[in-house]
């Protein structure tokens, strides 16, 4: 693998390009002893998943959506629409699909402002969901979102 990077970099060169940069290499979710570097998924309820999508309308007027995905199906439970949700809509949403599929385990979600919120935190904890939290700048942890 070196000598094809070197070569790689040399007809780069030699055709006047800019030589990329290597890029670090990405930590494994799971190591081979089979541990958990993060919470695996093991049955359905088990970790849902939420996240905030930010698309644009064609005259350019920003949306949000709230996004929740079953992590062991890797089905979306729900997506919800709006020009600014609140964290009572993020706990509407949450409530109307606990109500149709039960309660998970454990929800994930980054580090933003709308997740860790006392009210989305201490209504989470009043239903009996743990709630996880990816790690700071490591969006490959919720590669549902982060990385498409």
């Amino acid at each position: 693998m070196v000598g094809e990077s070197q070569a790689g970099g040399a007809i780069w060169r030699r055709e006047g390009l800019k030589v990329p940069s290597l890029q670090p290499r990405r930590g494994r979710l799971w190591l081979n002893d089979e541990s958990c570097v993060r919470l695996r998924p093991e049955r359905r309820n088990h970790v849902w998943t939420y996240d905030f999508l930010h698309i644009r309308t064609k005259n350019g007027r920003p949306v949000r959506l709230l996004t929740v995905i079953e992590e062991y199906t890797r089905e979306c439970l729900a997506i919800r629409a709006g020009r600014s949700i609140r964290s009572s809509d993020v706990i509407e949403t949450i409530a109307g699909l606990m109500a149709d599929e039960g309660v998970p385990e454990h929800i994930r979600s980054d580090n933003g402002p709308e997740f860790t919120a006392r009210t989305i935190r201490e209504w989470l904890g009043g239903v009996g969901a743990k709630t996880r939290y990816i790690e700071p700048r490591s969006r490959w942890e919720n590669g549902y979102w982060e990385n498409g």
